[in-house]
């Protein structure tokens, strides 16, 4: 059976093992990282933390294997991690001895965190990260994790939401480029989307 639901408090351990395991453009990153919860640091972890209203799990018989996680107000959602999230992280990462290469690119990022392109955050003010474990993959898991939090956002009252794909994630890219969402430009590593709502 599988279960769409709500977050729990409890799904903080697997919204770091889920971004992790697919954190490589999709693909599992564990052999990449010395520490396994970086990753999550960044692309899952602080939502469960700050916002959890905004995340929501996919549960089947062998545990939590996907999400989404997201924010209605990304300048917003900035200010809050610079204020709350990563002051912490970079004082516990101030010494990154024993670090692989990912490792330390993924410490530049806490203590010099990109932002979307400000014209794309005018425009789709929200924004997403979703991860699916394999075994969820192809089934409309993905799907449906989408539609809940596309309608809670509409609900609330979100004009638009944007997202960035890795250039290499190709069953991303397809993803989200059948899922209502609208290729909006392209960079070296990074593919920008937006749905207005």
């Amino acid at each position: 059976m599988l279960e769409l639901r709500a977050y729990r408090s409890d799904d903080l351990d697997a919204l770091y093992s889920i971004c992790l395991e697919t954190g490589d453009a999709g693909r599992d990153a564990t052999a990449l990282h010395n520490d396994p919860k970086l990753v999550g640091h960044i692309y899952s972890a602080p939502y469960g933390v700050l916002e959890p209203h905004n995340v929501f799990i996919a549960e089947d018989d062998l545990g939590v294997a996907g999400y989404i996680v997201g924010t209605h107000d990304t300048k917003r959602f900035a200010e809050s991690l610079e204020a709350e999230w990563w002051p912490d992280l970079r004082l516990f990462y101030a010494d990154s001895e024993d670090m692989t290469e990912a490792d330390k690119a993924r410490i530049a990022t806490i203590n010099a965190p990109s932002n979307a392109p400000s014209d794309l955050t005018i425009a789709y003010p929200a924004h997403i990260h979703m991860n699916l474990l394999p075994r969820l993959r192809g089934q409309r898991v993905g799907t449906n994790l989408l539609k809940m939090w596309v309608d809670q956002a509409r609900k609330a009252g979100v004009r638009g939401i944007h997202l960035g794909a890795n250039v290499t994630n190709e069953g991303g890219i397809a993803f989200w480029s059948k899922s209502g969402f609208n290729e909006l430009r392209r960079e070296p590593s990074v593919v920008w989307f937006g749905m207005a709502l």
